[in-house]
């Protein structure tokens, strides 16, 4: 597998972060690559043979330190520990403050969002879709991350969903305008269709960063549906594999 590594302000030498991308594994048809073989889906509940996604997380531990804590997401806003996410394994954010334990998001159009204190204090990654963005998992990730002693936090914004692509109805616009008027900048109307909108969720997620005070944020400039030689797309396809987003202190 070729993982992408963040370009980021972060240093390699106390935190690290991967995202995996649809090829380098051994899952086919739907959970495949472009070709519909060699697929890295690290998915378990979408449908590909346990077996094959057992043995694409097992090439993923070539790339990282330990074993990642996979969650249970539920387009909410619960954050974990991730050094104990047996005991609470539904939620859709976990930190680290522990050296080695890796903190993982899987996504398949969804925004994952993974963020560092610029000191190697804690870590953290999110899932953050509409829903959770609207919910507040940005805001409980930051809050939970400056508990542990975060101080200068610094966030990747990793593929999803690009601002041509992702089409809403109304009631995901009043989603966010209703706790932020400025959300509306990140909403397009479609020409010819009342009540639906193309909506940027880089941009979305941005605006919350900014209030949060996280201002150090980079990536944003993907496309998971456009983009199907490298990207699972959920919108795209339907039927689908996920990919994962990876992140831990050293």
């Amino acid at each position: 597998m070729t993982p992408i590594v963040p370009d980021w302000s972060i240093s390699s030498d106390i935190v690290g972060v991967l995202m995996t991308v649809r090829s380098g594994g051994v899952s086919s048809g739907p959970y495949g690559d472009v070709s519909g073989k060699c697929g890295l889906n690290l998915g378990l509940h979408v449908g590909d043979s346990p077996h094959n996604v057992m043995a694409n997380r097992s090439l993923l531990l070539d790339h990282v330190p330990s074993e990642p804590a996979w969650l249970t997401q539920v387009h909410g806003t619960d954050v974990v520990d991730a050094a104990r996410v047996a005991n609470a394994s539904q939620a859709d954010a976990s930190i680290a403050t522990q050296r080695g334990t890796v903190c993982a998001i899987m996504t398949a159009d969804c925004l994952p969002v993974l963020l560092a204190d610029a000191y190697g204090r804690v870590v953290g990654a999110a899932h953050a879709g509409w829903r959770g963005l609207a919910g507040g998992v940005l805001e409980h990730t930051v809050e939970r991350m400056r508990k542990a002693g975060g101080e200068e936090l610094h966030a990747w914004l990793g593929p999803a969903i690009g601002p041509e692509q992702f089409e809403v109805g109304e009631d995901v616009l009043q989603a966010f305008t209703a706790k932020d008027a400025t959300a509306i900048d990140a909403f397009r109307p479609i020409a010819g269709r009342s009540g639906k909108y193309l909506a940027d969720i880089y941009r979305l997620a941005r605006q919350i960063l900014a209030a949060q005070g996280v201002m150090h944020v980079a990536g944003g400039d993907f496309c998971t549906v456009t983009d199907a030689e490298r990207f699972y797309s959920y919108r795209r396809d339907g039927f689908t594999g996920r990919m994962a987003a990876l992140i831990w202190l050293r």
